[in-house]
């Protein structure tokens, strides 16, 4: 019967060769889900039951992104999530609730902090933060309500080194699960699911995605009750995820070796020269000895990647750091990490006496791609400079004796 023209830009016959192949995975885009037939129609996220039934729920590139992660980090299954703090709420909302206690390193992420704090708290979960050296010890710390243990190695800003192994066996022994942040291992230097972790996060804005221009994350578990708890979570929080994103995910993938390579090697090239400078009190970076839990680190992890901090010595004066921070050029300010561009950033710490007294004059520093020697020679100018300029007024305060919150 012929039909409109309209409806024929809706509903229409023409038919393309069929045949291609490509390297590449498609971006299936899609909300609406079509059925073969009425009795196949149900709305369920689990995969397994039903490959696709709504667009939320994934699509076939969504679904390879997921398929790939859990297969790098020897996991059950993944779920993808719009964003690394996205991931770390699936977790929170799966396995806390009212009435139970989660505990948390107190080098966590400032964001994760904040969202146990602000939001989570809220909804009557109790968190409480312990040493991030703890290890074995945490299991003083349990209650008859502690439903999960966070752990986040190296912490992102100081950079301890967890003994993941220790608090995960103690965990086990009383049947509470352990998720870790393995966002900085990129999934692949440290073997989470090897070394006792229940549930792996990774903001793949970092790493995976490695061109800072994505945001994405993923949370990987161990077995299929950790897959059932998290599923429905993830469904009824509406974590849609944009199938272009993770078509740049897949992309990042398949570089993701070659980057991390190049991106060891400089940065240990930097971190060592660093230490070797007067002005530095500090180099943490895992891979050196004077980063805390650096045995552990050689234990445990098969790799480094980009993200170590700085101390400056307790002479130089917040003002200074920063006339040293404005003045990098191959190094760019801002936030977040794993991409091709170096990156610095200052990171007060509060006064608490939760983090270590380093006060103003910790710097994080984020290796990219570009040469060593060129790295290095942009921090030397700007360290000379930062010499050079006297400090404004002793008011603004000695990084070792004032702190910003």
């Amino acid at each position: 019967m012929p039909r409109d023209w309209q409806t024929t830009l809706v509903h229409s016959g023409a038919i393309v060769p069929p045949g291609f192949r490509s390297l590449v995975t498609p971006v299936y885009r899609g909300s609406t889900t079509l059925f073969a037939d009425a009795a196949s129609v149900a709305d369920v996220w689990d995969h397994d039951q039903r490959p696709y039934t709504y667009g939320f729920y994934g699509t076939p590139t969504t679904l390879e992104l997921a398929a790939r992660l859990a297969e790098l980090e020897r996991g059950y299954r993944t779920f993808i999530t719009p964003g690394g703090q996205a991931a770390l709420a699936l977790i929170y909302f799966a396995f806390g609730g009212a009435g139970r206690h989660v505990l948390i390193p107190q080098s966590v992420y400032g964001p994760s902090r904040d969202l146990a704090t602000f939001l989570v708290a809220r909804f009557g979960l109790e968190a409480e933060y312990y040493p991030p050296l703890i290890g074995g010890d945490i299991e003083r710390l349990f209650r008859p309500n502690t439903s999960l243990i966070w752990c986040e190695s190296p912490g992102s800003v100081t950079m301890e080194v967890q003994d993941v192994p220790a608090i995960a066996a103690a965990a086990h022994r009383h049947g509470i699960r352990v998720a870790l942040d393995n966002t900085w291992s990129a999934g692949v230097y440290f073997d989470a699911f090897a070394h006792g972790v229940d549930i792996s996060m990774q903001a793949l804005t970092k790493y995976v995605g490695g061109h800072s221009d994505l945001l994405l994350g993923s949370v990987t578990v161990r077995e299929r009750a950790a897959y059932e708890a998290i599923g429905p979570v993830h469904q009824n929080l509406g974590y849609g995820v944009s199938p272009d994103d993770c078509s740049l995910a897949l992309r990042g993938l398949q570089t993701l070796g070659v980057r991390l390579g190049r991106i060891e090697a400089t940065a240990r090239t930097v971190a060592e020269w660093l230490s070797r400078r007067a002005e530095i009190a500090a180099v943490l970076h895992p891979a050196l000895p004077s980063c805390p839990g650096h045995p552990t680190w050689v234990r445990d992890f098969s790799g480094a990647t980009g993200v170590f901090s700085i101390v400056f010595a307790p002479a130089w004066m917040k003002r200074q750091i920063e006339v040293f921070l404005d003045t990098l050029s191959l190094f760019r300010l801002g936030y977040s990490w794993g991409g091709v561009t170096s990156l610095a950033v200052p990171y007060p710490l509060p006064s608490d006496g939760s983090r270590p007294p380093y006060g103003d004059r910790l710097v994080r520093l984020n290796i990219g791609l570009e040469d060593a020697a060129d790295l290095i020679g942009d921090l030397s100018f700007s360290l000379d400079a930062m010499r050079d300029h006297p400090p404004e007024s002793l008011a603004e305060g000695r990084g070792g004796d004032e702190t910003t919150t």
